[in-house]
């Protein structure tokens, strides 16, 4: 089976290569050990670490600057949350102890990343030689992240949590560069995407970002009740993987393969009934949080509601996002499926996967600095070339920047409590998002030949 290397298609990586020997030659060799996945999983593992190093200012404090966490764009979730959640006293985030509740607020995140924290906090007391939490069970909650033991497993559970995404961050390569044999480079911008460098540590979503990678791998062989399988699991830690599920409509719909849909519909459905299964069962008020949350959430960070009522000074009711987001976003989705429909080509899972969590991330009231990750699987596959993928994500890290600046208060105006710079980021990001959206629905309608349009070969080599 021949590869197609990326110096043969892509003007960039042909630019690129020049100080190398140029583009790959007919005659070109091949070698025994260091084959086009290895290297792909090396330069993740090289990103990675990568985005470890950015957020080492942060770490050498222990997230204690306030200031140097947005100057340095170092900050992450994941030391405030685990005093702030219980995980210091290895409190089971769906318990209804009254003295828990009492202590701490319940997660706020799906089963999925619930059940990671928690896992990564055993391990971190493990690792900390279990210590005794009498002590800890006593103090104000306040006075935890002042205590020598807690500080020092504060940064150990950044380390065990980073050591751990980074193995998702492999997977995730693994799994795209296996969607097509053939052109396993198409997972190279993820291998090094610029993104994942800066937003990779902030929060768990490499736990979703795994698992729409193994709903594209899935799909790509054949196998539509795995896919669900993959399609439950993420939406188990996060939602937005369960509108991939469109993007298998929307092919079921084109091919008349209507069992593809009821299997992948059927294996989302179990495999998230089973994930989230325990948690509902030990403490289903709990298990509630996550959904109440978020719908009593007003217009947030990096979302155009907040960038709107910056510009005109005003401020929407939660009632009224709530129900636009949602109308909003079903009218794109009626349009995904009436242009996915029509086109001269059959688009591929990951083409119409970008598609429907770009118009979720658009219209939904919030935008956290990580939800570029949610796209990234889906832009490499349905765009990889080199420019539109540095175009896309140089888009997301001026709004990455931005919003540090702005928890910052680097960017107040003159002009009292409006931020004009900031909402401009936003613009420039839903832009770069936009961008990548035009080019795919011209590709569905274009007769000039893409290298990238189809995910058949993969399920003819695989045969």
């Amino acid at each position: 089976m021949s590869v197609v290397h990326p110096t043969q298609d892509d003007p960039v990586a042909l630019a690129l290569s020049e100080g190398i020997g140029g583009q790959r030659g007919e005659h070109a060799g091949r070698h025994r050990w260091w084959t086009p996945v290895r290297i792909l999983l090396l330069l993740t593992a090289m990103t990675f670490a990568l985005g470890m190093v950015q957020k080492s200012g942060c770490f050498d404090d222990t997230w204690e600057d306030g200031t140097g966490r947005y100057t340095q764009m170092c900050y992450s979730d994941l030391p405030y949350l685990y005093t702030a959640r219980g995980f210091a006293e290895l409190n089971w985030p769906y318990s209804s102890d009254p003295q828990v509740r009492a202590r701490y607020e319940v997660m706020e995140y799906p089963v999925g990343i619930a059940y990671w924290a928690y896992g990564a906090a055993w391990v971190t007391h493990w690792l900390n030689g279990s210590p005794s939490l009498d002590n800890r069970y006593v103090a104000p909650v306040s006075d935890l992240w002042g205590m020598p033991d807690v500080h020092r497993e504060i940064r150990l559970y950044v380390v065990v949590n980073a050591i751990g995404f980074a193995i998702l961050a492999l997977a995730s390569t693994w799994l795209l560069a296996g969607v097509r044999p053939r052109r396993p480079w198409d997972a190279a911008p993820f291998a090094l995407a610029p993104a994942m460098v800066a937003a990779g540590l902030v929060n768990w979503d490499m736990v979703a970002v795994v698992c729409v990678a193994g709903a594209l791998f899935a799909w790509s062989r054949g196998r539509p009740g795995w896919t669900g399988v993959m399609i439950g699991l993420g939406t188990a830690a996060k939602l937005y993987p369960l509108f991939l599920l469109g993007a298998v409509l929307i092919l079921a719909w084109r091919t008349r393969r209507w069992g593809d849909l009821a299997l992948a519909s059927a294996g989302a459905a179990a495999s998230w009934v089973l994930v989230n299964l325990p948690a509902y069962l030990s403490g289903p008020d709990q298990w509630k949080v996550f959904w109440s949350f978020n719908s009593g959430r007003a217009a947030d960070l990096g979302s155009l509601w907040l960038a709107a009522s910056d510009v005109f000074h005003t401020t929407f009711a939660v009632s009224t996002i709530n129900s636009w987001s949602w109308l909003l976003f079903g009218a794109w989705c009626a349009a995904v499926l009436v242009v996915g429909m029509l086109a001269r080509r059959t688009p591929t899972f990951a083409e119409l996967g970008l598609l429907i969590v770009t118009g979720f991330l658009l219209v939904n009231k919030v935008y956290s600095p990580q939800y570029v990750l949610w796209l990234l699987p889906l832009a490499v596959l349905a765009r990889p070339k080199w420019r539109d993928q540095l175009v896309w994500q140089g888009a997301e890290l001026v709004y990455f920047a931005s919003v540090w600046w702005y928890l910052g208060t680097f960017l107040n105006s003159g002009a009292g409590d409006k931020h004009p710079f900031y909402s401009l980021a936003v613009l420039v990001r839903v832009a770069g998002e936009l961008y990548l959206v035009a080019l795919v629905v011209r590709s569905w309608f274009t007769l000039r030949r893409e290298p990238q349009l189809t995910e058949t070969e993969s399920n003819v080599v695989a045969v």
